[in-house]
C-alpha cells in the first residue's frame, strides 16, 4: 500500500464558494477551531536541550489532545465489501485512535433474524479486531425487516441485545459523544421509511433524552454527535431536524454532528455546528469523484481544548512503516519475479483459428498469502475465453492450477489480428497490510501450423521519436551467460541511442549514441561497460553489434571485429521492464528512440563469439541456444514473429513500417 491523498473536509464547499462567501467560510473554519495555528510557547531550559547555539525555537504547548475516528456505512455494496471494512480495521490499528464510532448501517440486514444474525457476527467479527473500544449507531439496515410475520419493533429488540442501546452517549476526556437513533418511524402509523418526511422524526422521548444529555455536558469541552440519516440536508427528511438543531445551538458546545446513508461526503457547517456526512467502508460505492468524496474512507478526528481537526483517509492507504524491513522487500521481490507458467499448444492454423485449452500455474514463492487476479485482455474481439478472469489466494509456498478453455474464430490474418495476454494482479498480506505489486502481463505464446513463406531481406524501419518492439520480461529466461546481437543502419546518431536494450538497474544492453558502440551487462552490483572510445559507425551502412558476456568475462564486437573487452564476475540481475528493440527500456515508457533500419535481432544462453574476430552472417538462424531470434521476415496482425522454438513474438508499437533491404 502506499500513502494516497488526505481530504480535508470542507474543501469542496471551499471549492465552490467566492468571494464574501469564502470569507465567511474562512472566518467559520477559524472560529470552530479548523486549522489555526497551534498554541506555542517559548523554549525553556526544562524542556528544550542543547549544546550548541541558534535561533530561537519554540515549543507546542503542552494541552490535552486525543484522536478518535469514524467509520461510514458497510452496506448496500457486495459481500466482499467486509474485505474493506477489514482493511479500514488494519489502517485505524496503526493509527491507535482512543476509540471508534460508526454511524449506522452495520449489516446488509432487510431480512428475518436468522440472516440478521450471522451478518452480525460477522460484522462484530471484524470490528472487535480494534485495539481500541468501538460505538455503533443503528441505521436503516440494520432495523427494517423484510419477510413475513414482521414484529412490531422489527430488529430493535435484536439490535439492542447484540449491539447496545438505540441512544446513549458517554465522556471521554472532557468531552461528551451523544450517539442517536434516526428509525423511529411515524408515529402515528409506525411506519419506517427514510423516504417520507413524516416517517423522519424524532420521538419526545428522545429529544427529552438529548436535552438532559447536553445539560449534563454543559462543562464538557466538546460535544461530538453521531447518528445515521443526515436529517439537516432536509428533503426527503423533511424539516424534524430544526427543532433539534435549535436544541444544539442553544448547548453551545457542541462542535460537529456526523452522519452516512448517502454513500458520500459532504460537509453542511451552520451556526457553529459542522454537519459531516462520511462516505462508506465498504458498502454501495459508485466511484464518481473519489476525489470529492466519493470513496471507502474512514475520518479522523483530532481533538485539542479549543480546536477540532477532521481529516478523511482512503481505506488501505495506511502504512505499517515497521513492517518495510529488508525481509518483506525481498518476499515481495519474489512474488515479483514467479513467472506465470503456460502449458499447452496455442496453434493457429493458416487463418488464424484455434480451439484448444490451456493449464496456468502461478506459485506462491513467498512466506505470507498471496491474493491474485488473473484476466485476460485483447483487442481482437475473434478470441473467447472461459472462464474469462480468475480471483483467489494461496498460502506461501503453495501454487495454483488455472484452466481456460481459448478459441478464435477462423479468419484471415489482418491489422485487427491482436495477440492475447494475461494480466496478473497480486497482494502480498500481512496481518497489518495489504501490498499491491505492479501488474504482470503475459503474451499467448502462439506457433502457426503452417509457418508462412518468408519475405526475402525484409527490415524494420524505426522513425527515431515513437516506435518499438517490445518483449514481455516474463518471456525471457535469465540466463548468466548470454549473447545479445544486432543488424542495423541508422539515419542519424542521436546524442543517447539504445539499439536492444533491458538495462534498468539491471541486465543488459545494446547503445549506439553518438555513433559509438557500446554494451553494458550488470553483474556483481553495477553495470560492466563496454564503449568505443570514438565513434565507429556510420550513417546508411549496414553494421552488426554484438556483446557477448561468457560468465567471467564480457566482449563487444563491431562487424565481427573485437573492439573492447573487460572481466568481471558476480551474480546477475533482472527486471520486469520489457525488452526494447529500437529505443531504450524506461518505467516510464521507451526513450532515446533509434532512427533508421534493423535487419535482426537476437538473445542467445551462452557465448556465442570467442577470440579477436568471426564471420558475420546476415541470415541468421535459429538453433537450440536462441532465446529468441526476429529476422523481420515474419509479423502477424502486431506481433513480429519469433523465429526460435520458443514463441517469443514481439509487440509493435507506434507502427514501425517494414521495407525491403537495399
Amino acid at each position: 500500500m502506499k500513502v494516497g491523498f488526505v481530504l480535508v473536509l470542507m474543501l469542496v464547499t471551499a471549492c465552490f464558494a467566492s468571494g464574501q462567501e469564502l470569507e465567511n467560510l474562512k472566518h467559520e473554519r477559524h472560529k470552530h477551531g479548523h486549522n489555526p495555528k497551534h498554541a506555542v510557547v517559548p523554549a525553556s531550559e526544562d524542556r528544550f536541550f542543547t549544546s550548541r547555539e541558534g535561533a530561537a525555537l519554540k515549543l507546542t504547548s503542552e494541552e490535552p489532545m486525543f484522536t478518535f475516528t469514524v467509520f461510514g456505512d458497510r452496506t448496500g455494496g457486495p459481500d466482499s465489501g467486509v474485505n474493506i471494512l477489514a482493511d479500514a480495521v488494519r489502517d485505524v490499528n496503526l493509527l491507535e485512535p482512543d476509540l471508534v464510532m460508526t454511524v449506522g448501517d452495520l449489516v446488509q440486514g432487510y431480512s428475518q433474524t436468522d440472516e440478521w444474525l450471522p451478518q452480525m457476527r460477522e460484522y462484530r467479527g471484524i470490528m472487535d479486531e480494534l485495539v481500541c473500544p468501538w460505538f455503533p449507531v443503528a441505521g436503516n439496515h440494520d432495523i427494517y425487516w423484510r419477510g413475513p410475520n414482521r414484529p412490531e419493533l422489527e430488529h430493535e429488540p435484536q439490535y439492542e441485545k447484540h449491539f447496545g442501546p438505540l441512544w446513549y452517549a458517554f465522556e471521554h476526556k472532557d468531552c461528551f459523544f451523544v450517539v442517536l437513533y434516526t428509525d423511529e418511524g411515524n408515529p402515528k402509523s409506525g411506519e419506517r421509511n427514510f423516504n417520507k418526511p413524516e416517517c423522519q422524526t424524532i420521538s419526545p422521548e428522545q429529544l427529552e433524552w438529548l436535552k438532559v444529555i447536553l445539560n449534563k455536558s454543559k462543562d464538557a469541552k466538546h460535544v461530538f454527535l453521531f447518528l445515521h440519516h443526515p436529517r439537516w440536508i432536509g428533503g426527503n427528511y423533511g424539516d424534524d431536524w430544526e427543532q433539534v438543531h435549535d436544541v444544539l445551538v442553544e448547548a453551545g458546545n457542541v462542535s460537529a454532528c456526523f452522519a452516512g446513508h448517502i454513500h458520500h461526503m459532504r460537509s453542511d457547517p451552520k451556526d457553529g455546528i459542522n454537519y459531516i456526512t462520511l462516505a462508506t467502508v465498504g458498502g454501495h460505492q459508485p466511484g464518481v469523484f473519489p476525489s470529492a468524496g466519493f470513496l471507502h474512507q474512514y475520518h479522523v478526528v483530532t481533538v485539542r481544548e479549543n480546536q477540532v481537526a477532521v481529516t478523511a483517509y482512503p481505506v488501505g492507504e495506511a502504512i505499517d512503516v515497521l513492517e518495510l524491513t529488508k525481509d518483506l522487500r525481498r518476499e515481495l521481490e519474489k512474488v515479483v519475479a514467479e513467472p506465470v507458467v503456460i502449458s499447452g499448444n496455442l496453434v493457429l492454423d493458416e487463418n488464424g483459428g484455434v480451439n484448444t485449452e490451456l493449464e496456468i500455474r502461478l506459485k506462491n514463492p513467498t512466506k505470507s498469502v498471496v491474493e491474485y487476479t488473473l484476466t485476460t485482455e485483447c483487442a481482437d474481439h475473434r478470441w473467447s475465453f472461459v472462464p474469462d478472469h480468475f480471483h483467489g489466494s494461496f498460502a506461501g509456498g503453495e501454487e495454483a492450477i488455472l484452466e481456460v478453455a481459448v478459441s478464435r474464430v477462423s479468419q484471415a490474418f489482418d491489422s485487427s489480428f491482436d495477440v492475447p495476454v494475461l494480466r496478473l494482479a497480486t497482494e502480498y498480506l500481512t496481518k497489518s497490510s495489504r501490498y499491491p505489486l505492479p501488474v504482470k502481463t503475459t503474451a499467448l505464446p502462439f506457433t502457426l501450423a503452417q509457418e508462412p513463406e518468408a519475405e526475402e531481406d525484409l527490415v524494420m524501419d524505426f522513425n527515431g521519436q515513437d516506435q518499438a518492439l517490445l518483449v514481455s520480461s516474463e518471456q525471457i529466461p535469465i540466463e548468466k551467460e548470454l549473447t545479445l546481437e544486432a543488424w542495423f543502419q541508422a539515419r542519424a546518431f542521436g546524442r543517447r541511442v539504445g539499439l536492444v536494450t533491458k538495462a534498468q538497474s539491471s541486465d543488459y544492453g545494446l547503445f549506439v549514441s553518438e555513433g559509438r558502440p557500446e554494451f553494458v551487462v550488470f553483474i556483481g552490483g553495477s553495470y560492466l561497460v563496454l564503449e568505443a572510445s570514438e565513434p565507429m559507425l556510420e550513417a546508411g551502412k549496414w553494421h552488426h553489434l554484438a556483446g557477448v558476456y561468457d560468465g567471467e568475462s564480457a566482449r563487444l564486437y563491431l562487424d565481427g571485429e573485437l573492439i573492447e573487452s573487460d572481466k568481471r564476475e558476480g551474480e546477475r540481475r533482472t527486471n520486469e521492464l520489457p525488452l526494447v528493440i529500437g529505443a531504450d527500456v524506461s518505467r516510464r515508457g521507451e526513450k532515446s528512440h533509434f532512427n533508421g533500419l534493423i535487419g535482426a535481432v537476437q538473445l542467445s544462453k551462452g557465448a556465442r563469439y570467442f577470440g579477436e574476430s568471426f564471420e558475420t552472417k546476415w541470415d541468421l538462424e535459429a538453433d537450440e541456444n536462441s532465446l529468441f531470434l526476429y529476422n523481420m521476415d515474419f509479423v502477424v496482425g502486431n506481433q513480429v514473429f519469433d523465429q526460435s522454438l520458443n514463441a517469443v513474438h514481439a509487440e509493435m508499437k507506434g507502427e514501425p513500417r517494414r521495407e525491403v533491404k537495399r
